[in-house]
Parts: structure tokens; sequence; C-alpha cells
């Protein structure tokens, strides 16, 4: 009885791994919001780092969390850096900046 139950989780950890194994290595998730304003006003508060504050939820989870800006706030070159119990820690910098279209 025992030889017969465990053949049978073999069996289906071999189905299981067999099912795997035709799956896609990667996959991808994406998400898509709609915000009724005008592109100058979103992008505005997008591209200076101080103002992400007053939106973004990471700095709602974690307002004990230390915050770093660099001498340039916003458009190319600015940087933030982060350090919080929840949040973790991490680092972003906009690379390019195209107004009111882009932000690397």
């Amino acid at each position: 009885m025992l030889l017969k139950i465990f053949g049978a989780v073999v069996a289906l950890v071999l189905l299981l791994m067999g099912y795997a194994s035709t799956r896609p290595d990667s996959f991808r998730v994406e998400r898509e919001t709609s915000i009724k304003a005008a592109p100058e006003k979103i992008f505005a508060n997008l591209q200076d780092f101080t103002l992400w504050a007053s939106w973004s939820p990471w700095e709602k989870l974690d307002p004990a969390m230390t915050r770093t800006f660099s001498t340039t706030t916003s458009g190319k070159g600015a940087n933030y850096a982060w350090a919080g119990e929840k949040a973790g820690s991490g680092r972003m910098e906009f690379l390019e900046v195209t107004p009111s279209s882009q932000i690397k």
C-alpha cells in the first residue's frame, strides 16, 4: 500500500515537471491605467523626485525611510536613493527626459 502511494506521488511529480518543462522560461507583467489630466501636469509630478512623496505608494508604506536626493532633483541626471525597513533600499536616476513624453 505504501509503495502504491509513493508511486502515485512520484508519478504526479513527474507529470508536473513534464508540464512545467513545456512552459516558457520567462514571463512579463504589465499594468496600465488612464489618468484624466494634461500630460504636462502628470509629467511635472513624475520628473521631480521631491514630488514623489505626494503620490508614490512606497513613500506612504515606509514613512521612516531615509531619502537622499542629488543636487538636481528633476530632469536628466537627477537621482534619488532610499533606504527603509519595509521599502528596502535602492537608487534611481533619470538618464534621459523628453518633456511631457518620456523618462528613461
